[in-house]
This record gives structure tokens, sequence and C-alpha cells, in this order.
């Protein structure tokens, strides 16, 4: 693994939590989350800065600057690995769970003798951390519900955490087994969210296979003549080959990059023969007179019949995204200057750029009261002047609070140019308070964006629940755009409901939410995921030309009566 600012940041960041496990020095290891705060939002990599200049930057001191000089030459900590060394894994486990910070395990551990997230399920089942100081029927419930999504999520992995090593490993595959086919299937090709396992179609025997990943020292898992899964050790990621003949590769290859949904709709509409050969699966779809369905859209079986009157859609791309929205500068949480965003959209060929940093109520992210929203509007302002035709448009991302209310009152909001309107805290709210609350955001005229409607952090925090038609019909009736959040641990709203967006001819816009100009990337992301529902660039706001978003600007504000 690379040891940039992500890794030092995280290793600083566990070395705080471990040290507060066992009770060290509580002021350095405050120090250390400081930091690895800090050092998550530089623009500039730490492996490319002078060691003599790491203790001036702020927020780092002499001692995280020798933390980080010793990561960078050694790519490791002797401190945390001592730490580590004398904690049960299981207890070391527990900081996944969301609900218990590092005091709370030490109790668990301590107190309550407990050293692993299945016996603390055990207890919470027993009701027995509602006995303890600290821990109330609410959080021992929390805690469980925590550990039930911690326990059905091991071993998955977000699209994006394992793309490289999945096209890395496509390509030693590729390399290792010249004279077999080895094709990428399943969940990765069809560009899920999150992602179980890689699967690959082979025409390699077992015995090949096993021979192979028994000298790179790989566990099997499990081994037929059909099927065969390997598991690496370091990665923990499971390798699922689906071994055939050569004449049934592409069969195989499509039945593994279908869903189960779409896979039987399109047996009981065509006849597909598991004793035809196909030489490719573009044939399988010409034999069954249809256009060629890409692996992304293989997902609901109304793609089926859209192909079949050959009414495709021309899925966006992410060469059609004209613009950064949603983004956030230093006078917030980000890591960079309003000046510095903009440059860099430019040099990536944008035409504007939505700044849309946090609001007052987000005071743990430096949100801006109104003060400070007057002073980033004169630099905007001069920005403008000076970076024409380039323009940076002036947003908020304003917190919904728990009555749905936004942040600020009708005088302020109406200073911006739109506004994001997005759900940050209580987040566990029953649906009919989480639906009031949303509901009567997307009611106020001066919300232009839901932003992430339901707060969910893949494969760690489930969000508010909620009925996402009665969100889009609500929009649709108010004119509000739907964000599809693109960083890779949101892609919230849920793809699944963006058919029932465009039915509805609400739009949505896919955001980066970057805190980093290296952030803007991940917008590809966002595309991925709105690729799956189908949408095409002219029901993305993000794809819009600036004289588009100019318009869209003006309809917004005409709401309001601006």
């Amino acid at each position: 693994m690379p040891v940039d600012n992500n890794f030092i940041a995280d290793q600083l960041s566990l070395l705080s939590k471990v040290m507060d496990i066992h009770s060290e020095n509580s002021f350095k290891s405050k120090s250390y989350s400081i930091a690895a705060f800090t050092i998550e939002k530089l623009p500039e990599e730490l492996s490319e800065i002078p060691a003599a200049k790491l203790s001036s930057i702020k927020g780092i001191g002499d001692s995280v600057a020798k933390k980080v000089s010793e990561l960078l030459a050694t790519g490791g900590l002797k401190e945390l690995n001592s730490l580590i060394e004398k904690t049960p894994p299981g207890v070391l486990e527990m900081l996944n769970i969301k609900g218990i910070g590092p005091k709370k395990i030490a109790t668990i551990w301590k107190e309550m003798e407990i050293e692993s997230i299945g016996e603390l399920l055990y207890a919470c089942n027993e009701n027995r951390l509602s006995l303890y100081k600290g821990f109330g029927e609410k959080t021992q419930k929390n805690v469980q519900e925590s550990i039930e999504l911690y326990l059905s999520s091991q071993s998955s992995f977000l699209f994006a955490q394992i793309e490289t090593f999945a096209l890395a490993m496509q390509e030693k595959l590729q390399s290792s087994f010249k004279d077999f086919v080895m094709l990428l299937t399943g969940d990765f090709r069809r560009h899920a969210l999150t992602i179980y396992k890689l699967e690959c179609v082979t025409t390699a025997p077992l015995a090949v296979l096993q021979k192979f990943f028994e000298k790179n020292n790989y566990e099997i898992i499990d081994a037929s003549e059909e099927e065969a899964i390997f598991k690496t050790h370091t990665e923990n990621v499971l390798l699922h080959f689906y071994i055939s003949d050569t004449q049934n590769v592409y069969r195989n290859l499509f039945e593994t990059s279908c869903s189960e949904e779409f896979l039987n709709e399109w047996v009981k509409r065509f006849s597909f023969s598991t004793s035809t050969f196909y030489k490719s699966e573009e044939e399988i779809f010409k034999k069954a007179g249809v256009a060629f369905i890409e692996p992304y859209l293989r997902e609901k079986d109304y793609i089926i019949h859209l192909a079949e009157k050959n009414k495709l859609p021309n899925v966006i791309d992410v060469k059609d995204i004209n613009a950064i929205i949603h983004c956030h500068s230093k006078w917030s949480d980000g890591g960079s200057t309003i000046e510095n965003l903009a440059k860099a959209a430019i040099d990536k060929g944008f035409e504007y750029l939505v700044l849309s940093d946090h609001s007052k109520s987000a005071y743990y992210a430096n949100g801006l009261n109104e003060q400070r929203i007057i002073a980033q509007h004169e630099e905007i302002d001069e920005l403008n002047k000076k970076l024409k035709p380039f323009k940076i448009f002036k947003s908020i991302e304003s917190d919904i609070l728990n009555d749905g209310n936004l942040d600020y009152a009708p005088n302020v909001l109406s200073t911006f140019d739109i506004i994001i309107a997005s759900p940050h805290t209580n987040l566990k709210m029953d649906e009919e308070k989480a639906m009031k609350r949303l509901l009567k955001a997307i009611e106020n005229p001066y919300t232009s964006i839901l932003g992430h409607m339901t707060g969910r952090l893949l494969l760690s925090r489930k969000g508010l629940t909620v009925d996402h038609k009665k969100i889009i019909d609500a929009c649709a009736a108010n004119d509000v755009v739907i964000e599809l959040n693109a960083n890779p641990r949101r892609l919230d709203m849920d793809w699944h409901y963006l058919d029932y967006c465009l039915e509805k001819n609400v739009l949505i816009s896919i955001d980066p939410d970057a805190h980093a100009i290296k952030e803007f990337d991940i917008i590809k992301y966002g595309v991925y995921a709105a690729q799956k529902g189908g949408v095409i660039k002219e029901n993305n706001v993000s794809s819009f030309s600036l004289k588009e978003f100019e318009a869209f600007v003006s309809k917004q504000q005409k709401k309001t009566g601006r």
C-alpha cells in the first residue's frame, strides 16, 4: 500500500484510538487525532515535502513530524505496532463498530472482559451493556445494530476500494495464463457499488489454477471441476473462478454478468440454450434480435424491453460532466482555497464550479456564520472578475435541521445562487420523522438540490429510512434536483430509484462533494452509478453548459421571487 496522505492519516488516527484504549497519554493521543484530520485535507502529498519543513505545517508539530518521517521511511510505526501486540485482535476490530469509541471499548475489554465482536453482540442480546456506566439502552441498541451491519458486510469492498486491485489482478491473470481465457465478470463487471468477491470466467482447468495460487500462497476456499474460490491473504479478497470449456465461455460470461432479475427475464423471453455455442457476447444479443446491453445495465428487466424496441438510453459518460457542483474549500472543512479549486477545475476542462461549503450548524466542519458568508461572497466576486469566462457560483450545503428547516433565515439564503440542502445529523430517526424532515426541506422554495438524501455510508452506516418515491414525487412538485453524491462511500441517492426520477422528469446532479482537488476525479463513480440507472447527460445538471446552468439558477431563484 502506498504511503500517501490517506495512509499516514489512517495510521495516526489508529495510533490515537489504540492509545485511548490503553489509557495512554491523552494529550499525545489528541494531537495525533488532530494531525490525522489535518493531513487528510492537505492538498500536497507529505512525501513531496522536505522532512525539515514537516513540523512547520499547521497542525503538525515536532512529535507528529517524527511519526510522519518514520512512516515515510519504514511504512509503519513502532509505537503503534507495540500497542497492537498488546491488544486482542477482537478488541481492535471493535473500532469498526459505530457507536462505541476507544474509551467505551476500553470499558468493554477491561471491565466487561469481552474480547470479540461476537461476544459483544451476545452481551447486547442479553442487555448486559446497559448495566455499565455510559451504556444506556439506546446505546446498546445502536451497538447491536452496528455489529449486525458490520458482520453482514465482512469481506465486502467499495467499488472504488477494489477497482485498482481488480484491474491489476486481471492483468496478472492474463499474463500468467496466456494459453487460457481469463475474463472478469460478476458484480465488478456490472459496476456494483459494493463488491463481495471478484469473479472470473476461465478456460484454465482446476489443476492449473490450484498450482498457480498455491505457488502464490493464496488460500483455497473451495474447489471443484466447475468452480474454484481462492482468497488473498494481504487484501482479504475472494477470487471466484467459473471454469468453462472453450465453447461455453461467452454463455458463462453472459450469465454471470447479469443480475438474477435480468437473467430470469432473458431466459423467459428468448431461446437461450445451454447447448448453443456463442462466439461472443454480441452474438447472444444478435441471435435474440435485440441491441447489445452493456453489463452495467443488466440489472432490471425493463432494460430488455427497451433493447427490443431499440430504445436503449445513450447513457451518460464521464466526459459529459461540465462542472464541479458541490465542493468544499478552506472556508469550511476543505483542503484548498477557492482560487486553487477554481484553477484546478479550469485545468480539467470544466466550465464552472459551484462552491458549497458547510452551513453554521455544522460547527464540527467549521461551518460559515452570516459574517463569514459576506466575506466569502466578496472573495468569489473578485475571483469571478479575475477568472472570467470561468465562473464560481455561490452556494452553501445547508444542513437540514431536525424540524426540516434550513440553516439560515430567508434573507441570508437569498444571497446564494443555489442551495444544496443535506441531512448530516440525527440520521437514526424513524421513517415518519425522517420523511417530515426531508419533505419540509424540499418544500422550502430556497432548496435547489437535495443533497445525499439519506446520509448513508456504504458498508458502515444505513442513514435515514425514507420512502424514495414520495421524496421523488415531492421533488417533482417543487422543482428540486436530487443529488447523486459521487463519493464512493455515499453514492446517495440509491441508483435503483433513478428510473423513477426519469419517469417523473426529476433532474439529478452528479456531484463529487469534494473536500480536496484530488477528489474531483471521484465523480466517475457517480457516473458509474448513474449509468446503472439509465441516466443520460440531459438528465444531469452537472452536464449543463455554463449558459444552461445560468438559466437553471435563474429558474431556481424565481421560486423565491428573486
